[in-house]
């Protein structure tokens, strides 16, 4: 595999991920120190009003990250923003995918930009930017 040369426009190979289980986000919150109540048990989640346990969003921002991890030997995430636009419950099955939109020159290497998304079903759930340094020679 050679260093990724992504063009404007390209699409990042979308995944579908495995279901969130309770264990993934146990870890997480162990990982993470998140133990909010909402994220690990049915009655803290229905308690404030929820239909049940939800993912965090933290977590389900990083899963747009993973387009990325078969990349690292060439480069690196140097920036990542997210925005979160809806709630992932447990079993939900989640698809990620990008698109790059610049590419630049920059001291260190090439900086391609992506608008990347995770999706539950057709719905959106999170979206953001990620900008990934490809080293230079």
């Amino acid at each position: 595999m050679s260093a990724p040369a992504w063009e404007i426009g390209e699409k990042l190979e979308e995944r579908t991920l495995p279901p969130i289980d309770r264990v993934q986000l146990i870890k997480y919150a162990g990982a993470s120190g998140d133990y909010n109540p909402i994220h690990l048990t049915d009655d803290a989640a229905t308690e404030a009003g929820l239909p049940g346990v939800i993912a965090h969003g933290m977590l389900t921002g990083a899963t747009m990250g993973l387009l990325f991890s078969p990349h690292l030997e060439y480069g690196y995430v140097k920036t990542f923003r997210s925005r979160f636009s809806g709630m992932v419950f447990l079993g939900d099955t989640l698809r990620v995918g990008g698109r790059a939109t610049e590419v630049e020159e920059a001291a260190d290497g090439v900086l391609h930009v992506f608008d990347v998304y995770a999706r539950r079903g057709e719905d959106t759930v999170a979206s953001g930017e990620v900008g990934f340094l490809v080293y230079g020679d």
